[in-house]
């Protein structure tokens, strides 16, 4: 099995990308004949390949022209005109000679996505994610939408110029997803090897892409550090997804859907936020060859943090242009499952654990748990995916609403009972008290989204490593950066502030609580009798009404099912629904949807009848 190269440098022209590493743009043909002639006099061994052919690189530098290894060594100037003005000291240092162009490799634009994907993937597995993710699942996934984009791996890719971007028409189609994608040039550049051995290129093999030396030095040193950053600002085809740095995270996610691994898109995101996935300014890690500046910046600076329901289409979008398979099943003892995944909430809400068993008949009565129901199927007509983690939060809503009613006066009353009984009844197991809950809550929700958004405020958008339109501001743009961070530094100081923060280790919690915590009051144990009634040998809810959320859905060509007004809703909802928005990072009206379509499909009845009253109301007026 194909994997992605240790570096993330994409198996593209590596006759270019080695001359810029090794002779640099401006030593071809006969300049690099005659530095040949000038490194004769340096005669030692090579420490990699023993042996001794050295050639010179624009700084100066001793390279072996076997194995391409660069040393520390410089030439030394044996001559004093070819540096007028200088000191004759100076002749013993060894001076460099100064770069001719600071361009760094000849690089395209998917290569700086295949990086960013390489890096998320290794975070990924830091957090506890299979390798079988990364070299499998996510490289197979990037290589079929290079090939289905006409980027890479197929016969006849985009062909790049000055102007713009035309794809050739003898393309083949490559529909059969068990048939290995066809690698017309898959090597890499020696850097990114992982055996460390060369791999040599075929002469006769298609270059995937093709540029002319003229566009090339026009593009690449104007416009855009990258080869292709103009054509592809600018390129708009239809049919074809276009990457963008959100699309990474559609396709990390991706990957974790297929594996079923025990993130969901929310942790996801979370963990972009919390810096422990790279995301921000994701390009400050290319390689130092990569040189990005101009229409680059606008492809890969971010300054924004990822949405949900933005990544969820994305998700789709990609999932639907790569023309995948239906996904693995997920069942029930899969993590995504609303079964578990509703275990896992009322954890860390601080509800009681007998919640989860009227849980599980919420999702058994609504069919949300059936395995066709949950699986992603990209290829059904409809393709679409559920929203497991909103939808085990919608299920946990539906159920206090069932069990409280929430409408401000139940609950309290309920509470006031159960407060009752828990004082003349101190050695037998605790009744849940909605109030007592909802005010440890409250303090810790208030807590925990003040920091939040205080560490919101104080990010650092601006990257460590600058930006600049063009290689001539690169001089000007390096000098404010200085500027800025040495004054940062000096207020730090005067402040007596320390300027970093350690980063915490991640978490699928977001609230811890334990039994030994004093401070904080823990409900897990608590018992729901308060709430039950017996009828005959079972036990029922005593409470008997309910209200629905949504009474009326917006028509389907509308882009939302259905409208959130905080004023028309009780203010125990309204907390509950901020409570659980927060801990998914989603707006509250995603999570009311939610909480809609799942009632939708509970209360079928009652939605016949107010759709018959309105038809019958309809017919009165008219």
């Amino acid at each position: 099995m194909s994997q992605f190269p240790p570096g993330g440098r994409l198996p593209l022209l590596p006759e270019a990308a080695r001359a810029a590493r090794v002779t640099g743009p401006g030593c071809v043909g006969g300049g690099a004949v005659m530095e040949l002639e000038e490194a004769k006099e340096f005669r030692e061994r090579c420490t990699q390949c023993a042996a001794i052919s050295w050639g010179l690189t624009d700084e100066g530098r001793y390279y072996c022209t076997s194995c391409h290894n660069v040393t520390e060594r410089s030439q030394e100037v044996i001559s004093t005109e070819a540096i007028p003005n200088s000191k004759i000291q100076a002749i013993n240092r060894g001076l460099k000679r100064k770069r001719k162009l600071e361009k760094g490799w000849d690089w395209y634009v998917c290569e700086g996505f295949q990086h960013i994907l390489c890096q998320q993937a290794e975070a990924l597995k830091t957090l506890g994610v299979g390798p079988e993710l990364k070299n499998e699942v996510l490289h197979n996934f990037w290589k079929r939408y290079l090939q289905k984009s006409k980027q890479a791996y197929c016969r006849n890719p985009v062909y790049t110029n000055r102007r713009k971007a035309t794809v050739l028409e003898d393309n083949p189609s490559h529909s059969d997803w068990d048939s290995e994608p066809e690698l017309l040039s898959d090597f890499s550049c020696p850097t990114f090897l992982e055996s460390g051995a060369e791999s040599q290129p075929d002469d006769h093999t298609r270059k995937p892409f093709s540029i002319s030396r003229a566009s090339q030095s026009e593009t690449a040193s104007i416009c855009s550090g990258s080869l292709d950053g103009v054509e592809y600002a600018l390129r708009k085809e239809k049919g074809v997804v276009k990457m963008t740095v959100p699309s990474t995270l559609a396709f990390c996610y991706l990957a974790l859907l297929w594996q079923r691994e025990t993130i969901t898109l929310s942790d996801l995101l979370r963990f972009v936020e919390e810096d422990h996935i790279p995301y921000i300014n994701a390009f400050q890690h290319f390689p130092e060859e990569m040189k990005l500046y101009g229409r680059d910046k606008g492809i890969f600076a971010i300054e924004s943090w990822p949405n949900y329901e933005d990544i969820h289409k994305k998700m789709i979008e990609v999932a639907t242009f790569l023309d995948l398979p239906r996904f693995p099943d997920i069942t029930e003892d899969c993590y995504l499952h609303p079964n578990i995944l509703c275990m896992k909430y009322l954890m860390e809400v601080n509800l009681p654990d007998e919640m989860h068993s009227f849980a599980c008949q919420v999702v058994k009565m609504a069919g949300i748990g059936e395995v066709d129901f949950l699986t992603f199927d990209p290829i059904a007509k409809m393709a679409k995916t559920v929203k497991y983690d909103i939808q085990a939060i919608a299920v946990i809503v539906i159920v206090l609403k069932l069990l409280f009613l929430l409408d401000d006066n139940l609950e309290w009353s309920l509470s006031t009972i159960a407060e009752k009984y828990n004082e003349e009844n101190k050695e037998d197991k605790p009744w849940f008290d909605f109030r007592k809950w909802y005010q440890v809550m409250k303090k810790s929700f208030d807590e925990k989204k003040q920091k939040w958004e205080e560490a919101r405020a104080k990010y650092m958008w601006k990257s460590e490593k600058p930006l600049y339109h063009s290689s001539i501001d690169r001089s000007v743009v390096y000098k404010r950066r200085e500027m800025v961070v040495n004054l940062q530094k000096q207020f730090s100081t005067l402040v007596d502030s320390t300027p970093t923060v350690e980063k915490k280790s991640p978490s699928s919690f977001q609230f811890n609580w334990t039994e030994e915590d004093t401070d904080r009051t823990c409900f897990h144990g608590h018992s729901l009798q308060g709430l039950l009634k017996k009828k005959g040998q079972s036990l029922t809810i005593k409470n008997s009404l309910y209200w629905l959320s949504t009474q009326k859905f917006c028509r389907s060509y509308c882009k939302h099912v259905t409208t959130y007004e905080e004023s028309i809703f009780s203010l125990s909802y309204q907390f509950i629904l901020n409570l659980f928005s927060f801990l998914l990072r989603i707006k509250t009206s995603f999570l009311h949807e939610e909480v809609s379509l799942i009632e939708k499909r509970l209360f079928k009845t009652k939605y016949s009848k107010t759709k018959k009253k309105s038809s019958r109301s309809r017919k009165v007026r008219k």
